[in-house]
């Protein structure tokens, strides 16, 4: 005999408008100056506009940045390597950050981590997660979501917006479409 199998429920995702009123309160905090905000208004540009996991997002380098050509050098699951394409916007907030909020927080033990905690350290993904959760909270109706909600909410809103299903699959480094 054959099990059947479970039912698979669809994840929560941001809608279009709560997304970007997250991005807009992550953008207020990081108006103020505080170089935790700074960090956690690229932290949410990233994770929303690539789609990139949060272990990706506390493992880059600074020579993962390809400013110029604006792609990101993320290590993904199974060490696999890809090259994700982010937009104008968080490269304003990437330029603030490296500008202003990561030389406040690095020490001479940082190294090369992009995001940085509190003491200098590489940044953990239990703190991202608990920055996202501050920043949800001051957005009307948005639902409870880890950083990984985010991620289903960059790639529903770009299936939404016509994008290619391979090339979404690709750009989150996805090994197959299920």
């Amino acid at each position: 005999l054959e099990a059947p199998r479970a039912r698979r429920h669809l994840p929560e995702v941001l809608d279009a408008a709560q997304a970007g009123e997250t991005i807009r309160t992550s953008e207020l905090g990081a108006a103020e100056g505080d170089p935790l905000a700074v960090r956690d208004r690229l932290v949410v540009e990233l994770l929303y506009s690539c789609g990139i996991r949060v272990a990706e997002l506390c493992g880059l380098d600074v020579d993962d940045v390809d400013a110029e050509r604006r792609l990101l050098r993320v290590i993904g699951k199974g060490d696999r390597e890809r090259a994700v394409p982010y937009g104008a916007p968080a490269d304003r907030a990437l330029r603030a950050w490296l500008d202003t909020g990561r030389p406040q927080l690095a020490t001479a033990t940082s190294g090369p981590a992009v995001f940085l905690g509190r003491r200098g350290a590489r940044v953990d993904p239990r703190t991202v997660r608990r920055s996202l959760e501050n920043l949800l909270r001051h957005v009307p109706d948005a639902p409870e979501l880890s950083p990984h909600g985010l991620r289903h909410s960059a790639a529903t809103h770009m299936l939404e917006g016509g994008a290619d299903l391979r090339m979404v699959q690709e750009m989150l480094g996805h090994s197959s479409l299920a």
